[in-house]
């Protein structure tokens, strides 16, 4: 997940870095999440606002008995740690299908973080698409709540773009086809994700014709009830979120040009160390198609691109303009682009290492904070 962003004021740096070279763009991106976040989740309405906009009752969608989940699931090994919960492999013992279990510590849940995982559920519950990440129950004990959803053994879709022998506009096009029909279905579901990235678009299996699904919705909100928290992942937040203003469907729109810059290049349109700076250019929506990456692609492909990473929310297009547009609606180009797979694999690579290092951070400090309690306890 992305994390609540302190967004800098508009005012710049006194010192700008340095442009990026023509011949080798500067492809640093901003650390993932901000490093103020305590929590990682955004402030929720009411629960009386979330069922309204969700068409459930007051209390909405509860979790199951403990006893029913142990009942229908096995826990097995480890998948993933966060700073609250860990993913367990599960199985359920009448069809022997391999789910994920989100297992989380309910007692270092605010009151807030758990009307916000309840609306992460809801919201979940609610769309039944094939290209999202299936819900197939919550449930609740004492100590913990868990959170089962399908199981998705095919990792991450860039991970696996990586990996081509040939690759194509034709074959960016595809993905992006496919994120824009999903896209527009929690649109028209008034569900806006706002937390869109690469880390977030996965894979079934490992076959060839794996289903791509979207996942992670815990940023995800109901649009009718007006947004303007600031939420999402620096390079990939519209430029209107860190503006501080009222926002709704089309920060997806803009998170969907900025991976599909990626799709195409390689490395992000919006890069710097420095989120002063980095927000800076998104707020300006300064980018460049730089030479001689973007030299082979097609100008419909960055018309696409311009009109999603448009700073005029009027201007932008909305996820029906993307189906609409020809670079999508059309056959594409089969021009022969593979020499992006060396810097996608750069990207990930830098990617993967910040998320380790921020795993690591996270980690250490709860180690520091289990360290001070034991003396301040002796």
């Amino acid at each position: 997940m992305g994390a609540c962003l302190n967004t800098p004021a508009p005012k710049a740096a006194s010192a700008p870095p340095a442009a990026a070279p023509a011949d080798k763009p500067n492809t640093q991106a901003a650390p993932t999440g901000a490093a103020s976040a305590a929590t990682g989740i955004s402030k929720p309405m009411s629960a009386a606002e979330v069922d309204k906009m969700l068409g459930a009752p007051t209390g909405g969608v509860q979790p199951l008995p403990d006893t029913e989940f142990k009942r229908k699931y096995q826990l097995k090994g480890v998948l993933g740690n966060g700073n609250y919960s860990v993913v367990r492999r599960g199985v359920d013992m009448d069809s022997q299908e391999n789910v994920a279990v989100k297992v989380i510590d309910r007692r270092k849940l605010t009151k807030d973080d758990e009307l916000s995982l309840k609306i992460e559920v809801e919201v979940l519950g609610k769309l039944n698409h094939p290209n999202i990440i299936k819900l197939y129950g919550w449930y609740a004990e004492g100590k913990q709540y868990y959170i089962v959803t399908e199981l998705m053994n095919g990792g991450e879709l860039f991970d696996r773009i990586v990996k081509k022998e040939f690759y194509s506009e034709n074959d960016a096009q595809k993905v992006v086809r496919t994120l824009g029909t999903v896209i527009k279905f929690m649109h028209d579901q008034g569900i806006v994700h706002r937390d869109l990235k690469p880390e977030n678009i996965l894979l079934t299996d490992d076959s060839d014709d794996a289903t791509i699904k979207i996942a992670d919705f815990g940023f995800a909100r109901p649009v009718a009830a007006g947004l303007s928290t600031a939420c999402g992942t620096p390079g990939y937040v519209a430029p209107e979120i860190i503006n501080g203003r009222p926002y709704g469907k089309s920060v997806d729109v803009w998170s969907l040009g900025v991976i599909i810059y990626i799709l195409l290049c390689g490395y992000p349109p919006f890069y710097n160390t420095n989120q002063t700076q980095l927000f800076k250019a998104i707020r300006e929506g300064k980018f460049a198609f730089d030479s001689p990456y973007w030299d082979p692609i097609s100008d419909s492909a960055k018309d696409l691109i311009r009109k999603c990473l448009t700073v005029d929310v009027h201007k932008r297009l909305d996820v029906d303009g993307i189906l609409a547009h020809p670079w999508v609606a059309k056959e594409a180009v089969s021009n022969n682009i593979t020499n992006v797979l060396g810097e996608l694999k750069k990207f990930n690579a830098r990617r993967k290492l910040r998320a380790a290092i921020k795993a690591a951070i996270a980690a250490n400090r709860l180690i520091d904070i289990a360290d001070a309690f034991k003396k301040s306890s002796n």
